[in-house]
């Protein structure tokens, strides 16, 4: 098969931002948002429906669990599906799960539909994730595609606490008041009005051959930005590129996809178990410690103050500093931060060093959206973000387990141990094998800037 001419990549990375970025920022931002909502609400809704139903806690944990199983396989099937059918398509289609499936778990009606509808609507929270992960880093220009990932979670990120506050409000009202949260979950469909302003990927359709449709799309962008900012430079020149790869699993036989993706399943471990391994058990392990049930949620909520903050940060160093070593600066002061917080029962220190954890992991997560897809060319760039984030995810599966067994045999200390290692073997592996990628964003501007 011969060689091709990409042109894409060139002829996105000299656009200025325009209104065309900024809708895009906007309709990631509300899928986000209510990815955000949504992730949450088994959570919220659990003790109430536990009572109602007569379940167990070893029920809560069997649903949530599972929950994790759905976002692997959510993770790596819309991989797939984004190579074969296109970025917007699978956006759109895996918002429109997850939406219809919250939706449904409105009319659950005992534990095991519940468990049913939060795996399948779990998968469509992950899958649309790195779908837009993906999307966002193909039609943004290489030098700014950082910062404005990082904006675009902090803007969804707001989804939880927006939960949160509306959660409190309804599920005191009366027995089935819970059912409510999953309706406002469902809202996500909205994005479809979003869509008619979104462009399907260039870069993935020169990938598929399809050079024509690309071009026709660069056409349209490169219009609309012209007549917004006046007369564009001339773009880098094209670039020969590999024949298309035959998208699926086929290609972990390669070893410029399968060595990124074992790198990124390492971080996205250590994230997802580092994080939820927190998150999830700080107010249990506070209040078993003797800190009241009251206090103990006061507090944990005064510190997720820090995650929109987070986000913002990674915005400000996200495009100016090499990724890499960002992320390996987060993930050891999360990982501190994470044991300070265990060691004491100070109030005022457990808000402080709750929110530093808060706050540089939601920044972790925002630089390792970013920094994930760029170690992929096109062809691999999906499935690749794909199995390794849902490597992450599933790794959950066994985390809180882990945790119980570690905090019933060996104390509480024992669990922020192991927590704050999770992240330094994250910050590490890194800090040893993570490629850098700041010189390649850095060549795409200065040769648009040279142009």
């Amino acid at each position: 098969m011969p060689h091709s001419v990409t042109n894409s990549a060139n002829r996105l990375d000299r656009l200025p931002i325009s209104r065309f970025h900024k809708t895009t920022i906007v309709a990631l931002a509300f899928a986000y948002f209510f990815e955000f909502a949504d992730i949450n609400t088994f959570a919220i809704t659990a003790p109430k429906v536990r009572v109602q139903w007569g379940s167990d806690v070893s029920h809560i944990a069997y649903v949530t669990s599972l929950s994790f199983v759905g976002m692997f396989i959510g993770s790596v099937v819309a991989g797939g599906l984004a190579d074969r059918l296109g970025r917007k398509r699978t956006l759109t289609l895996t918002t429109v799960w997850f939406s219809v499936w919250s939706l449904t778990t409105a009319f659950a009606w005992d534990m095991l539909s519940m468990g049913v509808f939060r795996v399948l609507t779990s998968a469509g929270l992950s899958a649309m994730t790195v779908v837009a992960v993906v999307y966002l880093n193909e039609v943004f220009p290489r030098a700014k595609r950082g910062k404005f990932q990082a904006y675009v979670i902090m803007i969804g990120i707001c989804g939880t606490p927006a939960t949160n506050l509306i959660a409190s409000l309804v599920v005191p009202m009366g027995e089935q008041t819970w059912r409510l949260v999953y309706l406002w979950g469902a809202m996500g469909v909205l994005f479809l009005v979003f869509l008619r302003k979104l462009v399907e990927s260039p870069q993935w359709l020169e990938s598929r051959g399809r050079h024509e449709e690309a071009d026709a799309v660069l056409r349209s962008l490169e219009s609309r930005a012209a007549a917004e900012h006046g007369e564009l430079p001339a773009a880098a020149e094209p670039v020969t590129a590999e024949p298309a790869a035959k998208p699926g699993l086929g290609l972990l036989k390669q070893k410029k996809f399968l060595l990124p993706t074992l790198l990124l399943s390492v971080l996205w471990i250590t994230q997802t178990i580092g994080f939820f391994g927190f998150s999830s058990w700080a107010p249990t392990l506070l209040a078993a410690e003797g800190v009241s049930v009251e206090d103990s949620i006061f507090f944990v909520a005064l510190t997720t103050v820090g995650a929109p903050l987070g986000s913002f940060l990674a915005a400000q160093v996200t495009d100016r500093f090499e990724r890499k070593w960002c992320l390996v600066v987060f993930g050891l002061i999360i990982a501190g931060s994470g044991l300070l917080y265990g060691l004491t029962f100070v109030p005022v220190l457990v808000v402080v060093f709750g929110f530093m954890v808060n706050l540089f992991e939601r920044g972790y997560t925002a630089l390792a959206y970013a920094y994930s897809p760029e170690l992929y060319d096109t062809d691999g760039r999906s499935l690749g973000t794909s199995i390794s984030y849902g490597v992450g995810r599933l790794s959950n599966a066994a985390g809180p387990l882990i945790i119980a067994g570690l905090y019933s045999g060996f104390g509480y200390m024992t669990v922020f141990y192991f927590i704050g290692g999770t992240w330094i073997v994250g910050a590490l592996a890194l800090a040893l094998f993570g490629p850098a990628t700041r010189k390649i964003r850095l060549e795409a501007a200065r040769a648009a800037e040279a142009a």
